[in-house]
């Protein structure tokens, strides 16, 4: 390992825009569960499937349609 880098020549990280903030969601156990048993089918672990449900969602401009009692 060198004691000194040069880094004149680095650009940024074309990659940035693209990573994922951590927040604190509340879920069902049930949804959990479910995605869960999707990443033991698939072996992709559950949160990466909760996110590209999510983001598949977002990107499709879906709106879920629900009513109060």
């Amino acid at each position: 390992m060198k004691k000194e880098y040069d880094f004149s020549n680095s650009h940024p990280n074309p990659y940035c825009h693209k990573l994922k903030k951590q927040i604190t969601i509340r879920l069902e156990s049930d949804t959990i569960d479910y995605f869960k048993q999707l990443s033991n089918e698939s072996g992709v672990p559950y949160q990466n499937l909760i996110n590209l449900y999510l983001r598949d969602c977002a990107k499709a401009h879906r709106k879920l349609q629900f009513k109060w009692a």
